[in-house]
């Protein structure tokens, strides 16, 4: 890496990740070789709490990124935030609260995380001064896209989703029991999370999740936002992995069925993080949708 980049990138690379520790406030990052342009990384108080973002871009169109389970924008986003349009596009990242650098406070669960987490995710785009925003939500992100473009239709642009469910059956629930463990993930996946939270914190917000997203099993029909989707108005892109191993297609198509005038695109080889490993492929048609 040191000897394609060359010593002046390095220190910028250098530079940006010493700016994204938790608690740096900076408004301006350096021009940074491994995004293709500044990065900004922030805290901003939002609802009772310091949510972290990154920043990136130029454009008039504002995208927000939305992680999944245990995400940050940069375990979760890396492609996007150096590859999405920065003429087009302003990009922000955020970590929703007790994730990445949005700690204190610890993560917990309680049964209105998901609307928690959609209100904090619009609420800290209105503090940076975006008048309207786009949302592009992976996984648990996805859901909480989902919420935010029911519950605030007049501020949500256009929405991409992928990785996500509107409701909990058996089946997901045992396939929630297989990830719980997380000294069994691949070491690929395991590793950058890890590394940003420690191996205690990590394993401990994992198994809280489970119980989290157990809860929604025991209401009506495993209801987590199925109710809010005839809500959505936004035009809005539903991408599904055909082989991805934690959300089976017929989520994918219920959200379809459910949101109106949403298109579904399937991806024949993708999995559960088909925007990482197909990201070509994903950005631009992302970036096709959006525009």
């Amino acid at each position: 890496m040191a000897e394609v980049l060359g010593g002046c990138a390095v220190r910028q690379v250098r530079l940006l990740l010493s700016v994204l520790k938790p608690g740096n406030h900076v408004p301006y990052a350096g021009p940074a070789a491994a995004f293709g342009t500044s990065v900004t990384s922030a805290k901003v108080a939002v609802n009772g709490v310091h949510l972290h973002y990154q920043r990136t871009g130029e454009g008039e169109h504002a995208v927000l990124l939305l992680p999944g389970m245990l995400g940050s924008g940069e375990t979760d986003f890396g492609p996007q935030i150096k590859n999405l349009n920065k003429k087009l596009f302003t990009v922000v990242a955020w970590d929703p609260r007790g994730y990445g650098h949005s700690r204190p406070p610890d993560r917990d669960f309680p049964l209105d995380f998901f609307e928690r987490d959609a209100k904090d995710a619009v609420d800290l785009m209105k503090t940076l001064k975006f008048k309207k925003v786009s949302l592009l939500g992976w996984s648990d992100g996805g859901i909480t896209a989902l919420i935010a473009a029911a519950r605030y239709p007049s501020y949500i642009n256009k929405m991409v989703i992928w990785g996500a469910n509107a409701y909990v059956t058996e089946e997901d629930e045992t396939i929630y029991q297989g990830i719980r463990d997380v000294s069994k993930w691949s070491e690929r996946t395991r590793k950058p999370l890890e590394t940003l939270y420690g191996y205690d914190y990590f394993s401990k917000t994992c198994e809280k999740w489970m119980d989290g997203i157990k809860q929604f099993k025991h209401l009506s029909d495993g209801n987590i936002c199925r109710h809010l989707l005839p809500l959505v108005q936004c035009p809005t892109l539903i991408v599904h992995g055909e082989k991805d191993p934690l959300v089976p297609r017929f989520h994918a198509d219920f959200i379809h069925k459910h949101v109106r005038g949403s298109r579904l695109h399937l991806m024949p080889e993708g999995k559960h993080n088909l925007h990482l490993r197909f990201a070509n492929e994903f950005n631009k048609l992302a970036e096709d949708f959006l525009q």
